[in-house]
């Protein structure tokens, strides 16, 4: 039996923002997609060309993390131009390109990040509301629209139990449509979107749901849909949000041999829970990420299960100079929160995965130096208990993993 709650979740999902368009005249205007910085080049106010690259290089104790990183990696690569373009008040033409060098996870093969026609419906100086058409960034979290462009981020790394790498591209982008629609109060802001399209499942999504690399194909069954609510407070110290998404993956074996798997089924809620504070100085950011699995059909050598994946992290920030930046986060995740020390994870698999891939707890610090307006650095430290966040395709031998292992990472970065 698939989630229940998927069956469940749609309507409301779709429920939420249309109510408050249909009674308040919700709107919203773009967001930042279309930038990369306050930097760039404008052709008069019609059209906006902006861009960015960062490279990084990454040092652990142990374990594959971004590339080759015992011996320290420089497979940590960001490049991406986008444009906007405004055809008219109501409709606006946006889009990126990015490549994107990630150890063995991306190999810096040019993609579209977005592309999208961005339509106002309707807008005044309570609400605007509108919609969005083509490869969409999907508003999970407080980063996932903007995890591309490093000068957003809080570390050279997101909180890696709340924004996996190893699966980026399920959650990253949806080629679909959206509403969106804002609400303004003279207390603070109340947004929603709604979509729905078609998620991006690659080789990564494929190893880390399936554990391991299969003799078949992993796609996507049913149109994913995705939903946010956020509350802004009229001076923006403060932000509150909720947002969630769904997806169903259907698995295709090559082989017809009756020790294989069979074409079995994935079910997937994924949802995080965010605030985040801001001060003239310091910022504190906490979000919580919950993500219901089923695993069905896929045969007597992979019963049915279910599991519930869970990850959170406490985050503060210090500018203690105009142009300098400290960092500090704390995060645990774990692959199935009924079973946090990974014990039955090691029984059910007679030992094959360790019980140390079933978690991560991380310990973060980092210094950020904004040198100009166009160019930052940042060094990050990072001592890490566990190996859940770990990516199946760059660590395929789970028991060459260490347990206890330690990550430095220093990242340049320029945008136009």
């Amino acid at each position: 039996m698939r989630l229940r709650t998927r069956a469940i979740l749609a309507p409301l999902l779709l429920l939420a923002p249309l109510v408050l368009l249909a009674s308040t005249g919700l709107a919203a205007e773009p967001t930042s997609e279309p930038k990369a910085g306050v930097t760039g080049f404008g052709f008069g106010e019609r059209l906006q060309i902006h861009g960015f690259a960062s490279q990084g290089a990454v040092q652990s104790s142990a374990n594959r993390y971004y590339g080759d990183s015992p011996e320290t990696s420089f497979d940590f690569t960001e490049l991406g131009i986008n444009a906007s373009f405004r055809v008219n008040p109501r409709l606006m033409l946006a889009a990126q390109v990015l490549s994107r060098r990630a150890g063995d996870m991306s190999d810096g093969s040019p993609e579209i990040d977005f592309a999208l026609a961005d339509i106002n419906l309707v807008s005044n100086a309570r609400y605007r509301a509108g919609m969005r058409v083509g490869r969409i960034k999907n508003r999970l979290g407080l980063y996932n629209e903007t995890r591309d462009v490093p000068f957003t981020h809080p570390g050279i790394f997101l909180p890696q139990v709340v924004y996996f790498d190893k699966v980026r591209n399920l959650v990253l982008s949806t080629d679909g449509i959206l509403l969106y629609g804002d609400l303004h109060q003279p207390f603070g802001t109340f947004s929603a979107t709604l979509s729905t399209g078609n998620p991006v499942i690659d080789e990564n999504v494929e190893a880390a749901y399936m554990s391991g690399d299969f003799d078949g194909t992993l796609e996507s069954e049913n149109h994913s849909w995705l939903a946010s609510l956020w509350f802004d407070s009229a001076t923006e110290a403060l932000k509150l949000g909720l947002s969630g998404a769904t997806a169903s993956a259907k698995y295709h074996p090559n082989s017809s041999d009756p020790f294989s798997l069979q074409p079995g089924t994935i079910d997937i809620i994924y949802w995080i829970a965010s605030a985040q504070y801001n001060a003239e100085r310091w910022s504190l950011t906490a979000e919580y990420m919950g993500e219901p699995m089923q695993w069905r059909d896929f045969g007597p050598w992979r019963p049915d299960r279910d599991a519930t994946a869970e990850g959170y992290y406490a985050q503060g920030t210090y500018r203690f100079l105009p142009r300098w930046q400290l960092m500090a986060r704390y995060e645990e995740g774990f692959a199935n929160r009924d079973d946090r020390d990974g014990s039955q994870l090691e029984r059910d698999t007679f030992g094959m995965a360790p019980a140390n891939t079933a978690y991560s707890r991380i310990l973060s610090l980092g210094v950020r130096w904004d040198i100009n307006r166009q160019w930052m650095l940042r060094a990050e430290y990072s001592r890490h208990i566990g190996n859940f966040i770990l990516s199946e395709i760059e660590n395929p031998d789970f028991s060459q993993f260490e347990k206890h292992w330690n990550v430095f990472a220093i990242q340049a970065a320029f945008r136009f």
